[in-house]
């Protein structure tokens, strides 16, 4: 199983949020599954393909043009993937991954997350998604999602798909066990 992971191309200020990373990466390297990830050697997103890489895990990098010739680029990763765009590196990330994981990061995290879970809101993909709380870093986000729900904008089904944990295997477990997402459509 191929995981496709999100987070930040800072390091963020708390060690807790690297430290959590990198087990995440270690766990998916020991469990044998590979992860696909946007390609850089920076912030958090190098401490997770480093931790894979070292536990001996396939990962695959997706980088943009542009950022490849910032010299962003993560070298020692198993497959590195240079895209035209931010648009094409989204999606041929999905199209390698069989679910997907957000862990801290910022906007470009947040945007990521957000695009997986409404294609599979759409009944575009129905793999799942799942979010690491590290520290309880997303837990706005899931009350402002919950208020989504209350105020009728967010079906219930749609906001229960998201799965939350706040350690790397109880997410991993879950995630492996998790329904898929009806489609809502009848599209597929």
């Amino acid at each position: 199983m191929r995981f496709c992971v999100f987070t930040g191309a800072s390091r963020g200020l708390r060690q807790t949020h690297a430290d959590a990373v990198e087990h995440l990466g270690t766990e998916l390297s020991r469990r044998g599954h590979g992860l696909v990830y946007g390609g850089g050697h920076v912030g958090l997103m190098g401490v997770l393909a480093d931790a894979v890489l070292a536990g001996g895990g396939e990962v695959i990098g997706v980088i943009p043009q542009h950022l490849m010739d910032r010299e962003l680029a993560h070298r020692q990763v198993t497959d590195l993937q240079v895209v035209p765009d931010m648009h094409t590196r989204k999606a041929r990330m999905a199209e390698q991954a069989d679910a997907f994981v957000a862990l801290p990061g910022g906007i470009g995290t947040l945007e990521e997350l957000f695009e997986v879970w409404t294609w599979a809101h759409l009944g575009l993909h129905s793999k799942p998604i799942g979010v690491l709380n590290v520290d309880g870093f997303f837990d706005h986000l899931l009350t402002f999602c919950d208020q989504m729900v209350a105020d009728g904008f967010l079906p219930s089904d749609s906001r229960a798909f998201l799965v939350v944990a706040d350690d790397a295997a109880t997410l991993l477990d879950a995630l492996a066990t998790a329904p898929r997402m009806a489609d809502r459509w009848g599209t597929s």
